[in-house]
């Protein structure tokens, strides 16, 4: 990973005629230009064009027109397995709901160009994850907007299930009227086992409390304050299914739950219950399930969602009389359609930008609380790499990078995984076509000989404040710019947060004080007067607005540091005269 391989980049080192020029555009506006006893390096990067999304099943409009304002979106449903693997290498993003299997073939067939697989629901078993993560490939999903639908559909189920609704409704319309027949059961003071406490189960919890039904739930990764703060008690699976009059479930389909209810489960249950599946169909086995009901150990079914879907016409599990059947229903209404096009258009754009998903699921999953807090430090983390490796002059290329963190908290309240990757992307993405994110990071940069410590300075202060600065180090490398190596011979970049905005502190040795905005200019000079004011009044005489201006030097009348923040690229001429400047020794323009 040498930055001197770079094909993105414009390099240009006037100090020495013979090294290779590289252009991101034909250089028809840049003149000749040799200087010797002076240098300066020039680093741009190519603009990005507009993304393109596949929305591969229907998605509500809201969702789509988001969609659209940020990306070109091509809606192309029903397609085949081939079709998709064909269509997938011209595409950054899909979006799937649960009827589109994305495989490995269709991550192989992209190319590396997907970036982000959208899934418009909670459940993700169509998605080889895998496979996503060995590609660079986010994977999120929009597991709250359909959450209450789901919950109001599981209770829908559990109460057409106990009082023969369906059943009931069917009889009337075939011009019967068997009162005696449809009598139903009672839930008050019946046991409800919620198998699987998560967002819907916790809501099923909730309104079946109302219903007055003593609740259960057996859920390994739930936190048992939570249960109990709603009236919950959490038990062991065996606890759950043999006690519980009502069974809702409410679990992933993974290996581990794959076909879970089966045989030997349903042995072990109370005679004469009755189970509700909103969850996925694969958690039970069907034809376990057949054989309960017809012995009669299960009494009622009331299920949304089938191994197959949509299942066989002559099923006889959809067929027998105890079974209420739903054709995958949890998150169809009109309110949770537009919220779950909403959030997962949100969450793919965003993502497509380089934010960070708090709904990712092949990756770290940051509490929303944890990324509102982080995210000026990513954003940080992020652009210290990016200064750091614009300064390499290349030579043996990036191998080794210390991040030190300096904090008042304790290890174990400042999770630094999230900044660890953000760093890795700033780093490896302006040298390489590789796309970073918080899924590849550590594999794209163990796959790059890239090798990144952390080290941690406990500071005395306020815990209000997650960091109070971050330091980016790359060893053994040369530097474009040679005051950003420092005392220890480590090419050097420090920065904190300043009201909720990443600033640039330190260069090399040289303390300075910059907002990370636009682009940089960072100039070495002899510490004289006139020299900010020449350097200002040239970018004011080619049009280029300075935000910022900072200089830091180690004594007075020795050598400084000016660092210049401007708002617009400055041209070829203005980016030469400020290289003439007398007292001027070198200078780099870096590009955020």
């Amino acid at each position: 990973m040498a930055a001197a391989s770079s094909t993105n980049n414009l390099i240009f080192r006037p100090n020495n005629p013979s090294s290779p020029r590289k252009f991101s555009h034909p250089p028809t506006s840049i003149p000749p230009f040799r200087k010797t006893n002076k240098r300066f390096a020039v680093f741009a990067t190519f603009i990005s064009t507009k993304p393109t999304v596949l929305v591969a099943e229907k998605l509500g409009e809201a969702g789509l027109q988001l969609l659209k304002n940020f990306a070109n979106v091509d809606c192309s449903y029903n397609l085949s397995p081939e079709e998709l693997c064909t269509k997938i290498s011209l595409c950054d993003a899909l979006i799937v709901r649960s009827g589109t299997k994305v495989s490995r073939e269709v991550f192989e067939s992209s190319g590396g160009r997907l970036k982000v697989v959208g899934r418009a629901g909670v459940g993700i078993d169509n998605v080889d994850l895998s496979a996503a993560t060995e590609h660079g490939c986010l994977v999120v999903n929009a597991p709250t907007a359909n959450t209450i639908a789901a919950a109001e559909h599981g209770i829908a189920l559990l109460v057409a299930m106990a009082r023969n609704i369906a059943q009931a409704d069917a009889s009337v319309k075939a011009g019967k009227w068997q009162r005696s027949k449809y009598i139903g059961v009672s839930l008050v003071g019946k046991t409800l086992a919620v198998m699987g406490f998560g967002k819907v189960g916790s809501e099923v919890a909730r309104r079946a409390k109302g219903l007055g039904m003593q609740v259960i739930s057996h859920d390994p990764y739930a936190p048992a304050d939570r249960a109990r703060a709603i009236g919950v008690e959490l038990v062991s699976f065996d606890e759950a299914i043999s006690t519980a009059d009502f069974i809702s479930l409410h679990m992933p389909l993974t290996p581990a739950t794959l076909r879970m209810f089966n045989d030997g489960a349903f042995s072990k249950m109370k005679k004469g219950v009755r189970i509700v599946n909103v969850a996925r169909g694969g958690v039970i086995d069907e034809e376990a399930l057949l054989r309960a009901l017809d012995s009669g150990i299960v009494a009622q079914a009331a299920l949304d969602v089938f191994i197959e879907e949509p299942p066989a016409k002559d099923s006889q599990l959809v067929l027998h009389e105890q079974v209420t059947a739903t054709p995958h229903l949890g998150a169809s209404t009109m309110e949770a359609q537009e919220g779950v096009a909403i959030e997962i258009a949100e969450a793919v754009v965003g993502a497509l930008k380089g934010e960070l998903a708090a709904t990712a699921v092949n990756a770290p999953m940051v509490p929303a609380e944890v990324l509102s807090e982080l995210a000026p430090f990513v954003a940080l983390a992020e652009k210290l790499g990016r200064l750091a490796v614009q300064l390499v002059a290349g030579g043996s290329g990036v191998k080794t990078v210390k991040v030190t963190y300096a904090s008042a908290r304790s290890p174990d309240d400042l999770d630094t995984r999230l900044l660890r990757a953000m760093i890795t992307k700033g780093i490896i993405e302006p040298i390489s076509s590789v796309f970073v994110n918080l899924v590849n990071a550590d594999f794209t940069a163990k796959q790059r000989g890239l090798r990144i410590t952390e080290e941690r300075i406990m500071l005395d202060g306020s815990l209000e404040n997650p960091l109070e600065f971050i330091q980016v180090q790359i060893a053994n490398v040369e530097s474009k710019f040679g005051s950003a190596i420092s005392d220890f011979g480590e090419i050097t970049v420090e920065g904190r947060v300043k009201d909720g905005k990443p600033h640039l502190t330190k260069v090399g040795s040289f303390g300075v004080d910059v907002s990370l905005e636009g682009s940089l200019i960072l100039c070495r000079q002899v510490d004289q007067p006139g020299i900010i004011g020449k350097v200002g009044s040239l970018l004011g005489e080619e049009n280029v607005n300075v935000n910022f201006m900072s200089v830091g030097r180690n004594a007075p009348g020795k050598q400084a540091i000016m660092t210049i923040g401007v708002d617009e690229e400055p041209s070829w001429e203005a980016l030469k005269r400020i290289g003439e400047t007398p007292a001027i020794e070198e200078f780099v323009y870096l590009k955020l």
